[in-house]
């Protein structure tokens, strides 16, 4: 048999951002954190447990049940291509969305996937944030250094409590995306 086994890097399916424009750096580490969150064709609508959701007006806030793992028995909100927990999209979206609604009082989020990606872009570019500057670090080749840093808000990255299968895959992964993000950008 002089078939080799594919490579399971190129088996996870990362569709290209819905945002246009962007850090084409901080866009393939956001790809890279979704392979690990949220792999598949439909990472915008999915719920944690892999249910999928069609309205996407407002954060789900569905509480799904963890199975599995450490935190076997809580519930889980982590929603859409980066499986953001509804309290981390209700802490960042009031400072990175570029078109909140705004009736009276009450001011409404959008979370279709343009803002998924404009929100979590504007977060990751944040250097007060994260206390560093990962687009600079991931242009200086460290992305451990930034995959460290980012384990505590995504536990798949490979340093966190929930490791995973895709979690050793994650720096070809990134090449891979990197390569596609600056082709993008008439960079590659």
């Amino acid at each position: 048999n002089l078939r080799s086994r594919p490579d399971p890097v190129f088996n996870t399916r990362q569709p290209p951002l819905v945002m246009k424009g962007g850090d084409p750096y901080i866009r393939a580490l956001m790809r890279t954190i979704s392979a690990s969150e949220a792999s598949g064709n439909r990472p915008y609508s999915l719920l944690y447990g892999g249910e999928h959701v069609s309205d996407l007006s407002r954060h789900p806030e569905k509480c799904v049940t963890i199975v599995v793992g450490p935190n076997k028995g809580n519930c889980s909100t982590a929603a859409g291509r980066y499986q953001l927990i509804n309290t981390t999209w209700f802490t960042i979206a009031p400072k990175y969305h570029p078109k909140p609604t705004r009736l009276m009082f009450w001011v409404h989020y959008s979370f279709e996937p343009e803002y998924q990606d404009t929100v979590v872009h504007s977060w990751l570019s944040d250097s007060q944030v994260w206390g560093v500057n990962i687009s600079q670090l991931l242009r200086q080749g460290k992305l451990d250094e930034v995959l460290r840093r980012l384990s505590p808000t995504w536990t798949s990255l490979g340093y966190g409590i929930e490791t995973n299968s895709v979690s050793p895959l994650l720096p070809k992964i990134y090449q891979k995306m990197l390569q596609e993000e600056l082709k993008m950008a008439g960079k590659g």
